[in-house]
Parts: C-alpha cells; sequence; structure tokens
C-alpha cells in the first residue's frame, strides 16, 4: 500500500525492556523515520507543501529536479513553522539539481529541526530568481516521528 495512518510512538525493536548489561539484553526501541513529499514549479514562486505532525525531528530536506530551473540565479529556501530552515540554497540555471539543501546554521532552525513544536507545523518553500522560465521538482522532508512534546521514548518501560 506505502501509506499509513498512525497515532503516537511506535514501539520498534527486540527488546523491550532493559533486563542486562550487555547487548541483546538492553532496550534497543528507536524511532521510526517517515517521509512527505510535494511538487514545485516555477511558476508558483511559494506556497505550503505540506504538513509535519507535532514533535517531529526533521532528519533531512531534499529537492529532486525533473526540470532544471532556469532564469537568472534560481534559488529555493525551505522553512518550517514559519523559520527558514534552509539557507537559500541557489541552483545552477539549466541544471537539474537532485540530493539535499544546504541547512540553516542558526539557533532558530536547529531548535525546529529538532522538534517541530507542540502542534502540526507547515512546510512552505520559496523559490526566488529573476526570468525563470522553467523549473519542476520535488520537495522530500524525512523526520522521526515523536510525540507532541518532541520527546519519542516510552514514558515506562513496562508499556
Amino acid at each position: 500500500m506505502g501509506l499509513a495512518s498512525h497515532f503516537g510512538p511506535w514501539r520498534l525493536g527486540t527488546v523491550p525492556n532493559t533486563t542486562g548489561t550487555t547487548a541483546g539484553t538492553i532496550n534497543n526501541m528507536g524511532a521510526t523515520i517517515v517521509a512527505q513529499k510535494a511538487a514545485i514549479a516555477y511558476g508558483t514562486t511559494s506556497g505550503t507543501a505540506f504538513v509535519i505532525p507535532a514533535g517531529a525531528t526533521i532528519t533531512g530536506i531534499a529537492l529532486y529536479s525533473s526540470t532544471a530551473f532556469t532564469g537568472t540565479s534560481p534559488t529555493i529556501t525551505v522553512s518550517i513553522a514559519g523559520t527558514a530552515v534552509t539557507t537559500t540554497n541557489a541552483l545552477t540555471s539549466g541544471t537539474a539539481f537532485n540530493g539535499s539543501l544546504a541547512l540553516a546554521q542558526t539557533v532558530g532552525a536547529a531548535g525546529v529541526l529538532n522538534n517541530v513544536g507542540s502542534t502540526d507545523a507547515s512546510v512552505t518553500y520559496a523559490i526566488g530568481g529573476s526570468a525563470l522560465s522553467a523549473g519542476v521538482g520535488t520537495i522530500v522532508v524525512s523526520y522521526m516521528v515523536n510525540l507532541s512534546d518532541g520527546t519519542y521514548n516510552p514514558t515506562s518501560q513496562t508499556a
């Protein structure tokens, strides 16, 4: 199927409770990494791509160009919950860009990347440059599903 709905953290791993001090007896629970994607195009200079669930930790942001962006100094910036979390990524006109976008190196961006907040957060984008005449791609944001307060560890080892 490929798509699923789930509320709350997943319990994953083979050892749900610590019963010793060696691998195989120590809790090895983890969180699931999931992703969302949205198509973007040069004719729409900004918009909301999708919404990330409350408490999520962003693990990666990428752009895949199916048609190269052309024009003078094409750029793309991604924001989450109103905070720019990527730098203004410069694209080479006429050349496809496929890969990770550079993350903003600010305290505000780090806070949002670590925890998008206690409510669902919009992922928005802005395409810049001038005389843009082509460009189509997909923004992909990967994230770790957490509780709405940003934690992912079960509150009890017996849960």
